[in-house]
């Protein structure tokens, strides 16, 4: 991906500001496991990259949380999907995008969390954090497209939205993706986390192969490192979304697993 300092690539994804519907006391719950999903975003974009899973987990008659992270540091977004956990009734499989994946490797310690899905996401090792985990691949070219603010927040430019991060979604997506994107936080690309979530809990990983903001190879290098359970789609950053059924069916292979 990228250091703050140099900007030199990969960035994340996705920011949140949706909430799940209310859950319908009367839905059928049709698989076995775990009922809680606890959906976690990444940076720049909104919690719309959910909104096509969300549905579909649902109508399973799952319940769902997506989690409001405010970006201004990576305690403070875990702090916020902690608060998550602690309100699903019961065990909870966590699932991170992107930078998603750094917070849900240390909220995940959570004794609640039975498992971790990770979507086109950072996985930390030991004490590493936004930066060690992008260092071992090289990065993809959507550094240029990264703009930090005086204020020491990371935004990305349309041109980043388009070519790197949702190039397969259709442009009246991706110009709302570009709209509603929440600034990042660049000190949160510099903490660390240790004895990571994935050490102690079943993972799964999807792969998104054509991504532009973090490379493919890191990502498949990092879901064989955790031995994940691995589905690869060809897709842009943005799996959720531009994939939404694939990816909902496999969280809820995770959960009927659990």
């Amino acid at each position: 991906m990228f250091t703050v300092t140099q900007l030199t690539a990969g960035a994340l994804l996705a920011a949140g500001v949706l909430f799940a519907t209310p859950q319908n006391a009367d839905a059928q719950t049709n698989i076995k496991g775990v009922k809680n999903i606890v959906l976690v975003h990444g940076a720049f974009a909104d919690g719309s990259s959910w909104a096509k899973v969300i549905p579909l987990l649902q109508a399973k008659g799952l319940h769902v949380i997506a989690v409001q992270n405010p970006l201004t540091s990576f305690k403070d977004d875990v702090e916020a999907t902690k608060r998550a956990i602690a309100e699903a009734d019961g065990p909870v499989l966590l699932v991170g995008h992107s930078y998603g994946g750094m917070v849900i490797s240390e909220a995940g310690k959570d004794p609640k969390v039975a498992g971790l899905v990770y979507v086109a996401a950072l996985v930390p090792e030991e004490g590493q954090n936004v930066n060690d985990v992008n260092a071992a691949m090289a990065p993809t070219a959507v550094g240029p497209e990264l703009r930090l603010s005086a204020a020491g927040f990371l935004s990305l430019s349309l041109k980043g939205i388009n070519e790197f991060f949702a190039q397969d979604l259709p442009a009246g997506e991706r110009k709302v993706i570009y709209a509603t994107q929440v600034p990042w936080a660049a000190s949160a690309t510099e903490e660390k986390v240790y004895n990571p979530a994935w050490k102690s809990k079943p993972s799964w990983y999807v792969v998104a192969s054509k991504d532009g903001m973090i490379n493919p190879d890191l990502e498949r290098f990092k879901a064989k490192l955790i031995n994940a359970v691995t589905l690869e789609l060809p897709s842009s950053h943005i799996p959720m979304v531009s994939q939404p059924d694939k990816v909902a069916a496999f969280i809820i292979k995770a959960a009927e697993h659990l």
